[in-house]
């Protein structure tokens, strides 16, 4: 059984998705919070396997929450989905980089949540197309936007091509595919660039391509 915690400010929206992920009976919602600091004591008290964060919230906003839950070593197999009603929200670059697993719409269908919950609890990493394609191109295309390529200079040149297709959003199939690669070779390299580059997840992996000029956007 996995076990989220949902943290928004409106009550409906937490009922709401209380019903459409429990619907399955895999998952279960073991607590709900109205604001970010009272959401961060949740997750300190009940250790769910996925967390369900909105950012606009009061007193605390999404991204401080996700920042602490995180950083603490306490709730390191802690997952946080972040989930909110801004597809254009330049807060996905800020909370994708303090960590968060995922980032959905909350258009995202019933059957999409679900699926979203067990990837990230199964300890993967999950964006919506639209996201990868669209909020982080455009973000990073932004003239202020300071590119720094050294993280790259630790990368072999196959490890720099498996690095830009997880940028584009693509599965270990199908960098597999893409690369002619087995799926079991395309894992190995993910995991390798997760240890080379320090990052946490796959969603890091995605920004870290934007951010060194790896992957610009229209390309």
């Amino acid at each position: 059984m996995i076990s989220v915690v949902v943290v928004d400010d409106q009550e409906l929206v937490r009922t709401g998705l209380r019903a459409l992920a429990e619907r399955d009976g895999d998952i279960a919602v073991v607590g709900e919070a109205a604001t970010g600091r009272t959401g961060l004591a949740r997750v300190r008290e009940l250790h769910p396997d996925v967390v369900l964060m909105d950012i606009r919230m009061p007193e605390m906003d999404g991204l401080e929450a996700t920042r602490r839950i995180l950083a603490d070593p306490g709730l390191r197999e802690v997952r946080v989905l972040v989930l909110t009603t801004f597809d254009e929200d330049e807060h996905v670059f800020e909370a994708i980089r303090a960590g968060a697993a995922g980032y959905l719409l909350k258009d995202v269908s019933p059957d999409d949540l679900r699926r979203a919950i067990r990837v990230v609890a199964a300890g993967e990493a999950l964006l919506s197309p639209s996201v990868t394609r669209t909020v982080l191109g455009s973000i990073a295309a932004r003239p202020q936007t300071v590119l720094d390529d050294a993280p790259l200079r630790a990368l072999s040149p196959r490890e720099r091509e498996v690095l830009e297709q997880v940028g584009r959003g693509l599965s270990n199939d199908e960098i597999a595919q893409a690369l002619f690669l087995s799926p079991a070779t395309a894992r190995t390299y993910v995991s390798r660039l997760l240890a080379k580059l320090g990052a946490r997840d796959r969603s890091q992996l995605v920004v870290l391509a934007y951010e060194t000029g790896l992957i610009t956007p229209g390309t």
